[in-house]
């Protein structure tokens, strides 16, 4: 079985007339996270979004391997849909199919169940962020890529995604995180600086 890998080599960004990043190389490999730090309108989301292959680079070459999964800034939950609802309606069109029992104890885990059937219009934005977490939670990437997941979450939510990051790294996964604050892990991540 192959290990999970990503490797950026000599990667270029614009956006207008403006250079984002240019030759920034990084790798990952099994296990590793690194956290994507700079001031707002450095690049940090258009990186996530081209290593996802969300968005095109101007130059340079992504490699990666293993499947990935991409967690914008904005949770991308339906708002009629309740906590149950989004998580199945999200991992299906990802292929997978978790039964009831999993899907709630994902829901549990983040703190949800509970309110696992309260359409996510009446959702608090911390508690909409917790059904992104609860997908997390679910999914079998290797390659997680985080855009701000720590937006909105309190201390206890920032805790379990502290624990969800620890298992997938300890499980062979990686992670590509763009983030203005410390992530709640007990070793600290690689960081990739983007300057305007």
């Amino acid at each position: 079985m192959n290990e999970a890998r990503l490797a950026v080599r000599s990667l270029a960004a614009t956006r207008g007339p403006a250079t984002l990043f240019r030759e920034l190389s990084f790798e990952l490999a099994a296990g590793e996270i690194a956290a994507v730090r700079g001031p707002n309108g450095s690049g940090k989301t258009t990186l996530l979004r081209c290593v996802a292959g969300l968005t095109r680079p101007d130059h340079g070459e992504i490699q990666r391997s293993g499947a990935l999964l991409f967690s914008g800034h904005l949770p991308g939950i339906k708002d009629d849909f309740n906590a149950e609802e989004n998580l199945c309606v999200a991992l299906r069109m990802r292929g997978l199919q978790p039964g009831e029992a999993a899907i709630h104890g994902a829901l549990a885990r983040v703190g949800l169940e509970s309110r696992r059937r309260v359409p996510a219009r009446r959702l608090s934005a911390g508690q909409r962020r917790r059904i992104t977490l609860a997908r997390l939670a679910l999914d079998d990437a290797k390659l997680w890529i985080l855009d701000e997941p720590l937006a909105a979450l309190d201390a206890d939510g920032e805790a379990v995604l502290g624990q969800l990051l620890a298992r997938h790294l300890e499980s062979g996964g990686l992670a590509l995180v763009a983030t203005h604050h410390d992530l709640p892990l007990a070793r600290a991540a690689r960081e990739i600086r983007l300057q305007p």
